[in-house]
């Protein structure tokens, strides 16, 4: 498994901002107001993600045995994370896009800018936290474990 590279990032952010925009431009007057917290999800998510990083990173640190079967599932965990983030990123910015230059117009478009705003923050984040994890779970190299290259004991 590779690590999730800033091109896959963009694509999916991409994908979901022109997906949700289209969306929105054809149905926005039948969806249901956009719910404020809907992306505290999203925070929750992130909050997990970067305890799970620094308990990772502690115990590689400290030497500690550390199940690969674990790292691999926190490496597809964050990098499934990171693309819904960012996929969620670019749809939280495309209902903003839409909703913001209307909020003049459209009472719903005030408190959907809002939620908006709050979708964005929180879906960044996770992308951030998912990104910490995957980081936290390479391998170390022999001068980070506190070992030196080349001598004998």
């Amino acid at each position: 498994m590779h690590f999730t590279r800033p091109r896959d990032l963009v694509v999916a952010a991409v994908l979901g901002l022109v997906l949700i925009y289209v969306v929105f431009q054809f149905a926005y007057g039948n969806l249901p107001q956009l719910p404020l917290l809907a992306g505290v999800t999203f925070a929750v998510l992130a909050v997990i993600e970067v305890i799970l990083a620094y308990s990772i990173r502690s115990r590689i640190r400290a030497g500690r045995v550390v199940g690969a079967i674990g790292i691999a599932r926190s490496v597809a965990l964050a990098k499934a994370s990171s693309l819904a983030g960012a996929f969620m990123t670019g749809a939280w910015l495309a209902a903003f896009a839409y909703v913001f230059p209307r909020r003049d117009e459209l009472v719903a478009a005030v408190s959907d800018s809002r939620s908006a705003v709050a979708g964005v923050v929180c879906s960044a984040l996770l992308v951030a936290a998912a990104l910490w994890l995957e980081h936290c779970c390479r391998t170390p190299s022999e001068t980070d474990r506190g070992g030196t290259r080349g001598t004998t004991g």
